[in-house]
């Protein structure tokens, strides 16, 4: 998986997964060439590489010992992660499209890796509990329609899309859409405390802890719900509720396209050409996740755009972990933390190879970009439920 050996990076995570789904175990060698995978040596395994256009190397016996050897060697900064299990994948998204694409779903369909679908409804009745990874990507769990409302109110997709929010949320038992979006956001939450995983871009990231803060609280302006919000909203958000941001402040306005202080992307001042975050180095052996989760074959990524493009560094929680930073700007890019017993990371950004992706721009053909190191993270977080977890020493 090293960046001179591997022809299609983003189909190797495919073929893993498609070995794990034929109930056999995987290696995830981190950091040795790139984060490679070894798997055991079948014709049925190297017909289905060679379909796929992914580069393969066949190892022997005592040249695989070797490997392993060296990478247990405590000098080393590298591990050997057992995958065991395909993990279940369900996709957080409307029945309809929305008139813009979700990098997830792409790069998920051009690995060839299998997911479902779910939505507001599917939630609320728990249907969560069938998978073990859940993405969240393009949504407003605020109830405020992405903040569009000042260049789309009269656009058709816009007043299709509060519509059919509008009918969805009364179907549902809700007065207000943000009534039934916190409803949504709360099973969420209860998912991933109760173990899941949740992997959120763009939007998703900061809207859904800004939802967790305003429990019980009306921050939603009357274009939005039909009544006024809350005098002095700013002054009751529970900072404590929240997954990863702390002391940020909304923005009230809804002519502004911005949910709040969280997000950089009308404060950076970074020329396109020189728009890149840096991948944390982790231990490998001592801290296996973080290290699983920034496995490429570059430590430097170009940037992208986004509604939500990164994070304030000084509105992250203590206890959140960055795993890619723009240390000039005072921006994390891609984080990561625990909440109860399940794990969750928010990659800002909408589209790792669209710098600036905009409502009905053409969707990206990945079969451009097979190498791409952004979209190499989102497939990381992927394949993260499948590692077997190590017995603690105590």
């Amino acid at each position: 998986m090293d960046a001179e050996s591997q022809k299609n990076h983003l189909k190797a995570y495919g073929i893993t997964y498609w070995t794990l789904e034929k109930q056999l175990k995987v290696k995830w060698l981190l950091n040795y060439r790139g984060g490679s995978f070894l798997m055991p040596d079948t014709e049925e395994i190297q017909r289905e590489c060679q379909i796929r256009g992914v580069s393969f190397e066949i190892l022997s016996d005592a040249k695989t010992e070797s490997i392993l050897e060296e990478i247990s060697s405590p000098s080393k900064n590298m591990e050997a992660v057992v995958l065991e299990k395909a993990p279940k994948i369900a996709v957080y998204t409307p029945k309809g499209k929305l008139p813009w694409d979700d990098a997830v779903t792409m790069v998920l369909t051009y690995a060839e890796i299998p997911y479902e679908t779910v939505y507001d409804e599917e939630v609320l009745n728990d249907a969560l509990l069938l998978y073990d990874w859940l993405h969240l990507h393009h949504e407003d769990f605020t109830g405020q329609y992405g903040k569009f409302y000042a260049n789309y109110r009269t656009a058709a997709w816009y007043i299709e899309e509060k519509k059919a929010s509008e009918a969805l949320a009364a179907k549902l038992g809700y007065s207000k859409v943000s009534e039934e979006k916190l409803a949504v956001s709360l099973k969420i939450r209860d998912y991933v405390v109760g173990g899941g995983f949740m992997f959120a871009m763009c939007s998703a990231t900061d809207s859904f802890d800004i939802a967790l803060s305003a429990e019980g609280i009306d921050i939603c302006e009357p274009m939005f719900d039909g009544d006024a919000s809350d005098p002095n909203y700013q002054s009751k958000i529970n900072y404590n509720k929240t997954f990863a941001f702390k002391d940020f402040k909304l923005e009230r306005n809804p002519m502004v396209y911005e949910f709040s202080s969280i997000d950089m992307t009308q404060k950076r001042q970074i020329p396109k050409m020189t728009d890149y975050f840096t991948l944390m180095d982790f231990s490998a052996k001592w801290d296996p996740i973080p290290t699983m989760l920034n496995q490429n074959h570059t430590a430097l990524v170009k940037g992208f755009m986004g509604q939500t493009t990164s994070f304030t560094r000084d509105e992250i929680k203590s206890n959140v972990l960055v795993l890619g930073e723009n240390k000039t700007n005072g921006e994390a890019k891609y984080i990561h933390g625990i909440k109860g017993k399940g794990f969750f990371t928010f990659y800002g950004g909408h589209d790792p190879e669209d710098y600036t992706h905009r409502v009905g721009d053409p969707k990206t053909e990945l079969d451009l970009h097979p190498t791409s190191p952004g979209y190499r993270l989102i497939l990381n977080n992927v394949l993260f439920p499948a590692a077997r977890k190590k017995k603690q020493k105590t």
